[in-house]
This record gives structure tokens, C-alpha cells and sequence, in this order.
């Protein structure tokens, strides 16, 4: 039985198992009466769930119910491209690793789903000019900034891409640059124990909201689970933001729309950025609450000097008119 079990495990590894026939017919049967099988209306999103870190500027773990998604943000100084003289660089890289999902091996980083994420990343984030790229200019047709954002996959339970865009403008509004000034030719790219970092600007929160449809597109619903997405026919992504404005569009499979849905999802997914939105400024509150300011810290510098010295002055009297002169 030991040598059955490891050659089935042997040929199975690296790949995702499908869902039988009964199963798929058991959800497809659900969706039609209106009963998923997380007891969600058909409009719902599960639990949202946003982790920042505290230590590390641009760095925030996101989750859609089981899915997970960490976003790291990293900056360089590199040379503009040749028609963009005077604007930064944002790049954005999906990397899938099999422990997010049986689907993946070790070669995912090309595959299909990691293109088709990075690519929606950037027409909603970067295309929609949520982030003010000639902010990052240095010298114009020498030096800019390089924002690179390295999105991993933790979890895949179904709806990647709404999950990574939460993730990835969250730290993108979390992210900090070093500072840089300018005399006369030469730049002076200054450490964050020299002087604050900078935040982006970032003009919108443009987020993605997924609806999938089944029994060709006579239902749909929001969030889709890995289970709800192996049945559906098809799906649309849309990117808003809070200001009601379409970001960007993509529909996925070969199922047929009419104008009516997507006017629909489209109020739909308005509704739902605003919501996520509020979510997405009430971490980035609480996290700001939790750190010191940097009035609190230059007195707290402050505080400890002059503790110091009340110490010296009492264990050495005869330095406390030294003290006193300074």
C-alpha cells in the first residue's frame, strides 16, 4: 500500500484535482437556487482582512477569506525610458509557487494566470495614472525612480486578482522613498536615518471587483471560490474606483454579455470599491495610529538627552555648571 500511495502521489503531484461531475453538478444546482456553499448571497464577499507592516514600508498581506496575497514594494534609481523622459517607472512582477495552490509548479512564474494578473494590475493601476509617475522624476532624461512591486501568492481560494489589487495599492499608499536633493550636479540620496521618507502620490484607489457567470450568463456573483470558478462560464473583471470611474475591463471565457449586464456589474462594482476602499483607509488609520509621529519621536530624542544630563548632573555635581553653560 506504501508503494500505491506514493506513485499515486508521484503522478498527481504538481496537479490540481478536479472536481467530479457530481460535484460540479451539486454547485451548478446551488447557484441556480440562490445557496452558495459559504451560506454567501450571490453579492457578497467574504471576510476582508488587510495586514500591514509596521517595520517594513510597502509591505501588506491581504486576504479574501482564505486567499492570500503579500505585496512587497521596493524602489531604484535607473535611467527613464527614452519616450517617457520626464516620468518614473512602475513595474509590477506575479510570482505563483505551488504552495498557493496544487495548479502551480515551480515554473509558474510566465504562466497564464500570473500574466493575466500582472497585466490587469497594470492597466488598472499604473494605465488609469493612479500613481503620479513624474513625481519620481530626478533629472529629466538621466535619473528616476524605479517602483517595483513584487506581488506572491500565498493562498489561492478562488479570486486572485481582486485579493492582489487590495494588496498592491494598499502598499503602494504605504510605501515610502528615501528622499534626494540636488546640489548642483551632484544627488545625495538620503538615508531614513538622515531624513523622512517620502510617500507616493497616489491620485485613486483603483480596485478590481470579479463576477462570474454560470449557465451561460443567466447567473452571476461576486468573489468567486477556486470551487465556483473550475464550473463557471465565463467572467468579468471590472477596475473602478470609488469615484465611480472605469478603470479598466476584461472578460474571460466564452460566455456572451449583453449590455444590460454589464451597465449592471458595472453599478455593481462601484458599490463594492467604495466599500473596499473604506476598508483599505481604515487599516492604513489604524496602522498610522500605532506608529509614533515624527514630532513624538524629535521630543522623545529630547526627553531622553535631558534625562541623560539630570542623571550626570546628579551623580557628578561638579559637571552641572558645565551642564548649565550649554
Amino acid at each position: 500500500w506504501d508503494t500505491v500511495i506514493k506513485l499515486t502521489w508521484d503522478m498527481n503531484r504538481g496537479k490540481a484535482t478536479p472536481l467530479s461531475n457530481n460535484e460540479r453538478l451539486f454547485i451548478l444546482n446551488s447557484i441556480t437556487e440562490r445557496i452558495r456553499l459559504d451560506k454567501r448571497d450571490a453579492f457578497d464577499y467574504r471576510d476582508i482582512d488587510i495586514c500591514i507592516d509596521n517595520d517594513n514600508p510597502g509591505m501588506v498581506e491581504a486576504r479574501i477569506g482564505d486567499t492570500r496575497v503579500l505585496t512587497r514594494v521596493a524602489c531604484d534609481v535607473v535611467v527613464p525610458k527614452s519616450h517617457r523622459p520626464r516620468e518614473g517607472v512602475l513595474y509590477f512582477q506575479v510570482e505563483l509557487t505551488p504552495l498557493a495552490s496544487p495548479m502551480f509548479d515551480s515554473s509558474s512564474k510566465n504562466s497564464q494566470t500570473a500574466v493575466e494578473v500582472c497585466r490587469l494590475l497594470e492597466r488598472t493601476i499604473r494605465d488609469s495614472r493612479a500613481v503620479d509617475l513624474e513625481s519620481l522624476c530626478i533629472v529629466t532624461s538621466e535619473k528616476v525612480w524605479e517602483i517595483r512591486v513584487y506581488v506572491n501568492i500565498l493562498d489561492h481560494c478562488g479570486n486572485l486578482i481582486d485579493c492582489a489589487a487590495i494588496a498592491t495599492i494598499t502598499a503602494l499608499k504605504h510605501f515610502k522613498r528615501p528622499d534626494v536633493s540636488m546640489c548642483g550636479q551632484e544627488i545625495t540620496i538620503h538615508p531614513v536615518t538622515e531624513r523622512l521618507p517620502v510617500p507616493l502620490t497616489v491620485y485613486h484607489i483603483p480596485l478590481c471587483v470579479t463576477f462570474a457567470f454560470f449557465r451561460e450568463g443567466d447567473y452571476l456573483l461576486v468573489d468567486p471560490t477556486d470551487k465556483e470558478e473550475e464550473v463557471m462560464d465565463g467572467r468579468l473583471i471590472v477596475g473602478a474606483n470609488e469615484h465611480r470611474e472605469i478603470c479598466a475591463m476584461h472578460l474571460a471565457g466564452g460566455v456572451a454579455i449583453l449590455p444590460e449586464q454589464i451597465v449592471r456589474c458595472f453599478q455593481i462594482a462601484a458599490a463594492k470599491c467604495k466599500e473596499h476602499t473604506a476598508i483599505i483607509q481604515e487599516a492604513l488609520t489604524r496602522q498610522a495610529g500605532s506608529l509614533p509621529s515624527p514630532l513624538q519621536e524629535v521630543r522623545e530624542m529630547h526627553r531622553t538627552v535631558e534625562e541623560s544630563n539630570s542623571e550626570m548632573s546628579t551623580l557628578y555635581p561638579c559637571m552641572a555648571a558645565l551642564l548649565n553653560m550649554f
